[in-house]
């Protein structure tokens, strides 16, 4: 695909050729604005760090996919939210769910491996039950972070049939585990 990345240089004629200053140029004039925007997110300097790091790695391996329907600058920004967005709403569920603290006094260290292996069967029988398209999407959403945007585009899907089947996908692991409790 054909990108412009600055001054009017297209990502097909100028990154083949100077590849490392080319990807020099896009960092150099977006960092500070990715940087921002991962900090009014996050709220965490450090962790707005790691976000932009990570988001211009995931920018330059898919430079070659940019389209210009937008400009470089709102394609970057995008890729930036939708980070950013997914990594919070990972931290918050890893969060809400640790009962670590409260059970730490409680629970000896052999009754807490032997509840986390009933966990992981219980988890690995539910994956089980689903089909393997279900079983994919949600191990790439979940488990390689892969964005809702991008699981669109590797399946072929809409964005909102992606959602759909993600929430199905997750409705029926909680239906499954909520059964096998119940016996």
């Amino acid at each position: 695909m054909n990108g412009v990345l600055a001054d009017g240089v297209t990502t097909r004629h100028y990154i083949p050729q100077q590849a490392e200053s080319s990807l020099e140029t896009v960092y150099n004039r977006y960092v500070d604005q990715v940087y921002r925007q991962c900090l009014s997110m996050t709220k965490d300097s450090e962790k707005a760090q790691d976000f932009t790091h990570d988001i211009f790695i995931k920018v330059f391996h898919k430079l070659d996919a940019f389209e210009q329907r937008s400009s470089l600058s709102t394609w970057i920004n995008s890729i930036a939210y939708n980070y950013c967005a997914d990594q919070l709403r990972l931290a918050k569920r890893l969060q809400t769910t640790s009962l670590d603290e409260e059970l730490n006094g409680q629970v000896s260290e052999s009754q807490e491996a032997a509840l986390q292996e009933e966990a992981t069967q219980l988890v690995n029988q539910a994956l089980a039950s689903l089909s393997k398209a279900e079983q994919v999407l949600l191990r790439q959403k979940y488990e390689e972070g892969i964005s809702l945007d991008e699981l669109a585009q590797m399946h072929q899907l809409s964005l909102s049939a992606v959602k759909m089947r993600l929430k199905r996908s997750r409705e029926k692991i909680q239906r499954f585990c909520a059964q096998q409790q119940a016996t």
